[in-house]
């Protein structure tokens, strides 16, 4: 997998970090986007954390004209895109009584138009060549749902859907794309979704985090360098026939 090029959106925290770390310790050229990556510090920061040559750069997945001159730019400092992982990710926590369309069209755009654009950038260059992986990071929520997150919820199963598209479109041409749901993973955005849970139960932030654990059979958070560790098989010559499936990474739990 050496020389391969991969893009790792939101690839600057949490699972996306953890996938740009593990593609990049594989001997892929690693490029990541996200909005704050003109960051001169982040920057450096990533070249430190994934390695010296990682690319990265300004990225708003809802925005066509960042998204085509992110790519622009890859293929021109790097090389074309062999490897797409749809890792950026926003959620809200909001009942659908008390949504707003603002709020709503935030985490829609975000969650799915962004890796629509992001793969529709990629997808040509990969048919054209025969061969490409495209990874889109979804959620347990696709199948259990929560009462408190249906713009996350709404998303992430339209996300499935496109999944299933992009498959079918690459099958033909050695292009393969999956999802993989975890459910709660160790991250910034799961102790942020604990502690507006906390605020609305009267229980501490630790005892949501606590509560989140205990919700599955393993008793445990899923950690992103385990979802990462999959993506990367699925990224290899390993899995061609890998493809159209939504992979639950659930700690035990038959959602």
């Amino acid at each position: 997998m050496s020389d391969r090029v991969a893009v790792v959106t939101g690839g600057l925290a949490g699972i996306g970090q953890a996938i740009a770390v593990t593609l990049a310790s594989q001997g892929m050229h690693v490029a990541i986007g996200a909005r704050r990556g003109k960051d001169a510090a982040l920057q450096q920061r990533m070249r430190e954390t994934v390695g010296p040559e990682t690319f990265v750069d300004a990225l708003d997945v809802c925005d066509e004209r960042s998204v085509t001159a992110f790519f622009d730019g890859v293929a021109q400092r790097i090389g074309p895109v062999d490897i797409l992982v749809n890792a950026a990710g926003v959620t809200l926590h909001q009942t659908v009584t008390d949504h707003s369309l603002e709020d709503w069209r935030a985490v829609m755009d975000t969650n799915l138009t962004g890796p629509f654009l992001t793969t529709r950038a990629a997808l040509p260059a990969m048919i054209a060549r025969g061969w490409g992986r495209i990874v889109n990071i979804g959620s347990t929520a696709v199948r259990t749902a929560q009462p408190d997150y249906p713009a996350y919820c709404a998303s992430k199963a339209g996300l499935l859907g496109l999944t299933r598209a992009v498959a079918l479109e690459g099958a033909p041409h050695g292009v393969s794309c999956v999802m993989i749901s975890p459910t709660w993973v160790e991250t910034d955005m799961l102790r942020s979704s604990a502690a507006k849970m906390a605020t609305a139960s009267g229980r501490t932030q630790e005892e949501e985090i606590a509560q989140i654990a205990r919700s599955n059979p393993q008793t445990r958070l899923v950690q992103p360098d385990e979802v990462a560790a999959l993506v990367a098989f699925f990224c290899s010559d390993q899995a061609p026939a890998l493809t159209m499936e939504d992979i639950q990474v659930n700690a035990g739990a038959l959602w």
